[in-house]
């Protein structure tokens, strides 16, 4: 006979071997590592994990045509985000707006590209995004994700909101641009 006191903490550790390796399937290795270091740091350190009820995932779909940002940005408005931060993305798009590094205006690029990864902050005064694309031979760029980038086939997008945080984006008096700014609620 089974002594069940001791079955229970191996089957727990199982369970939570198998959430992680689930959570892995499907995930570009940046997002996977990053969830790694979550979980490792979550168990080292009781008193910094984050409680399922702390935090409300949503998830939705854009068709082709739609514009990536202007959705992302209606959504945060439509369910009142106050503090939220994007889980993934993967889908496609036919047109790419971003404005890179050090420019002052955006650049236009129309083509078929994979969204490589999509990472950023969302809040009432705004979005702050920065999207990798890939071509069809490829190449990887990326840059802050600017109104214009239209969807090609689709873009499958979950979000993630902090129930005990505020993002505010107010003007910063040494970068000049709005920049993030936390509350707690």
């Amino acid at each position: 006979m089974k002594n069940n006191a001791t079955e229970r903490p191996r089957t727990q550790i199982q369970c939570i071997l198998l959430k992680i390796l689930f959570s892995f399937a499907g995930m570009n290795i940046p997002s996977a590592l990053l969830l790694l270091i979550t979980f490792a740091l979550a168990a080292c350190n009781p008193q910094h994990r984050m409680r399922q009820q702390d935090s409300t995932i949503r998830a939705f779909r854009l068709k082709p045509g739609q514009d990536l940002k202007r959705e992302i940005d209606a959504f945060v408005r439509e369910h009142d985000m106050q503090a939220g931060y994007i889980v993934t993305c993967v889908g496609s798009l036919r047109k790419a707006t971003l404005r890179l590094a050090n420019q002052p205006g955006p650049t236009v690029r129309s083509d078929k590209f994979e969204i490589v990864s999509l990472v950023g902050t969302l809040s009432p005064d705004g979005s702050h995004l920065h999207i990798a694309l890939s071509d069809s031979t490829g190449t990887t760029f990326g840059g802050h994700l600017m109104e214009g980038c239209e969807v090609y086939t689709t873009a499958e997008i979950v979000v993630g909101e902090a129930a005990h945080l505020r993002f505010r984006r107010l003007p910063d008096e040494q970068t000049t641009y709005k920049e993030l700014f936390i509350e707690h609620r």
